[in-house]
């Protein structure tokens, strides 16, 4: 049976780094990064969030058409919103598929301080991550990560097939390999 892998975890915490090494590493998966389709959408850099409204109808879709023709996709995307949430298990079951989530996890703490320690070479690789900054500082800064944290606390509590796994910072081999181990 197929598998939509949904990463999930607050900002920073190495979802798009690991979802890229599975992909990576498991031939035929679709990494489905919503943050990079984003970055298809004219103007995204005015309006992350509103690309983000735009391009997420034809994420589902692409997911659902990935997993109906027999191949697992993973998805490091946050999402707090159980109706959101709902919306990607209920792609994974039109298509026939499991779906699998992964909550990465810190204390709030170590994640907020991860965030802000995501620099330049992260931003390299990934160039949303300055729309992702200001819109944090717009929303209230370190009191927004803390709520974002405490929200995926909240929904990993209502979820009881999500697996927690701790993303250790500075070891993605150690977070990979735990991973690994929960999708066994």
């Amino acid at each position: 049976m197929t598998r939509l892998i949904h990463l999930n975890g607050p900002p920073g915490i190495g979802k798009s780094t690991l979802a890229r090494r599975y992909a990576g590493e498991h031939p035929g998966v679709l990494a489905c990064d919503i943050d990079v389709l984003r970055t298809f959408i004219g103007g995204w850099e005015n309006d992350f969030a509103g690309a983000g409204g735009l391009v997420r109808p034809a994420a589902l879709a692409m997911i659902t058409a990935y997993l109906a023709g027999g191949h697992d996709v993973v998805l490091p995307q946050m999402l707090v919103d159980p109706g959101e949430v709902a919306r990607f298990e209920a792609a994974a079951t039109s298509a026939g598929a499991e779906y699998v989530e992964r909550f990465l996890v810190d204390s709030p703490d170590g994640a907020i301080a991860r965030f802000h320690r995501r620099g330049d070479e992260a931003e390299a690789q990934d160039p949303w991550h300055a729309q992702i900054r200001a819109i944090v500082a717009a929303e209230g800064g370190d009191d927004r990560l803390a709520a974002c944290h405490a929200g995926l606390e909240r929904l990993r509590a209502e979820r009881p097939g999500a697996v927690a796994i701790t993303s250790t910072e500075g070891d993605v081999d150690a977070t990979y390999a735990a991973l690994l181990a929960s999708l066994t």
